[in-house]
């Protein structure tokens, strides 16, 4: 079907602005495509189900392939694979880079074989290992079998390397020149292979063994004479990662160095790939999403939230949340060692809630900051003693602050009942139950704080993921030792009154 004349104009209108060549429109269109596909998605559903692919194709031709594959996430399942199929062969494989692991593993299974082949054999190396290492081994090894042999032995590489390391996030398309080259001759190098590179503004340079020495940037080249050897331009200031790398330790490499790639090198210090930032943000954000994950209470997922079963769910969630709940009852055990207390000065319960909160609050803001200071190397075990010393002392000043509103709202209820002629909401003993309350703040809101601090260290120091303490496992640990100071401290100040 034809597009409503308004949609026509708004597209002309958001198109012609958005593939504008001039960089002070572009700036101003974020976000733009990221409304076409939904903007148009009844549209292009319909010209599917009329079979007009030749208007369809036509409306998607001058889409970027990101928003492509965007759309075609947005698409029923049915549709994904027919505007997939109308993508030209030179657009195709990097649109199936775009798509999530979920929708290449659906179109792959849709596509004729000639189609995968052709796919498969396009993706750029560190992309198609990301897709590789998702699959079962049987499938992997089908997959393998589509590759031209050139491509298998790329793909068979990078699978060797462990999970998790810097091997399998690199792809070999890079550019190297030989130190004992003029400038000229590194330039018709260049020219005779820049198809064959991920990217093109630093070159490597290596020996004639293929060990690294250098990177050089390439317009350093470009104003130099030609005759200039690549030796003399060389600097010697290198920074690179061994295949065997753990994938964090490459994050924080791009992190310190802010470069847009770095090379990987083997064992021997040769030269093997390279790693782009694209890889390394993805990498980042995993590690974010799993620690965020870990904080609330649960194992980390690893696969997207609506891509895990039930039962995978109930498996990462159910463990932990008995954990908890085994610790939330010596909470109850606490209250019963207690009960003659309670049966005393039943006026004691009304604090419990109040008590128990803000112990596992201050306890779950200091573990939150500390696992989060952990992660970007803001701090380190050695650091474990200043820690305490700046969590001791925040927690007395939270505790004296939640103290004084406790003991404060003690006694206006006091004085306004006093005023209306009601009876004491706390009894005579007032005064001492407002003070009660008030140390017991300043004890849990420390102990929490401290507590709560310390564990990431104690964890890390055993060799664990300091994740793992997460929120809900420290407002555990602390409400049950936040009963213990509160009836402790009643015990010392209500003895001979209430107690």
């Amino acid at each position: 079907m034809a597009l409503s004349r308004h949609k026509r104009n708004r597209f002309h209108e958001i198109v012609t602005l958005f593939f504008s060549r001039s960089e002070k429109v572009r700036p101003r269109l974020n976000g733009t495509l990221i409304m076409l596909g939904n903007l148009f998605l009844p549209e292009i559903r319909e010209m599917i189900a009329d079979r007009k692919f030749g208007e369809l194709r036509a409306f998607l031709e001058d889409w970027e392939p990101v928003d492509v594959a965007d759309l075609i996430s947005d698409l029923p399942e049915g549709d994904r694979v027919i505007v997939f199929r109308l993508l030209p062969n030179t657009e195709s494989a990097e649109v199936f880079e775009y798509l999530d692991i979920d929708n290449q593993q659906h179109l792959l299974r849709a596509m004729a074989h000639e189609e995968a082949v052709a796919v498969l054999n396009e993706m750029s190396a560190d992309d198609r290992t990301a897709l590789l290492e998702e699959l079962p081994s049987n499938v992997v090894t089908q997959l393998l079998r589509l590759l031209t042999p050139e491509e298998r032995i790329i793909a068979q590489t990078l699978l060797n390397y462990p999970e998790d390391s810097v091997g399998r996030l690199m792809t070999p398309d890079f550019l190297a020149i030989r130190n004992d080259w003029t400038i000229e001759e590194a330039l018709l190098h260049i020219r005779k292979h820049a198809e064959n590179t991920e990217m093109l503004n630093v070159l490597y340079v290596i020996d004639e063994k293929g060990h690294l020495l250098d990177e050089i940037r390439i317009n350093e080249l470009l104003i130099r004479p030609l005759d200039t050897k690549i030796a003399e331009v060389a600097d010697s200031n290198l920074i690179s990662l061994c295949v065997t790398d753990p994938q964090h330790e490459a994050v924080e490499a791009f992190k310190r160095y802010d470069r847009p790639m770095l090379p990987v090198t083997n064992g021997a210090g040769i030269l093997v790939g390279i790693v782009t930032v694209d890889d390394v943000l993805d990498v980042a954000e995993e590690e974010a999403t799993r620690e965020i994950q870990k904080i609330g209470g649960m194992e980390a997922l690893d696969e997207p939230y609506l891509s895990v079963s039930v039962p995978g769910m109930l498996a990462k969630r159910g463990p932990w949340l008995v954990i908890l709940f085994l610790g939330e009852m010596l909470t109850t055990s606490a209250m019963a060692y207690f009960e003659d207390d309670l049966r005393k000065a039943a006026v004691l319960t009304l604090f419990l809630p109040l008590i128990i909160s803000s112990g596992g609050n201050s306890g779950s803001q200091a573990t939150t900051l500390i696992i989060r200071a952990m992660a970007v190397s803001e701090v380190r075990l050695r650091d474990w003693w200043r820690v305490i010393g700046r969590e001791l002392t925040v927690g007395l000043f939270l505790g004296m602050i939640l103290g004084a509103l406790g003991a404060l709202k003690i006694t206006i209820w006091t004085m306004v009942s006093i005023r209306a002629g009601r009876a004491l909401p706390f009894g005579e003993h007032w005064g001492l139950i407002a003070l009660t309350v008030a140390l017991t703040l300043v004890g849990v809101a420390t102990w929490g704080t401290v507590s709560g601090s310390m564990l990431p260290f104690i964890l890390r120091r055993c060799g664990l993921d300091p994740a793992t303490s997460s929120a809900p496992f420290v407002a555990t640990l602390v409400d049950v030792t936040g009963l213990i100071i509160y009836f402790t401290i009643a015990g010392l100040i209500l003895t001979g009154t209430l107690l």
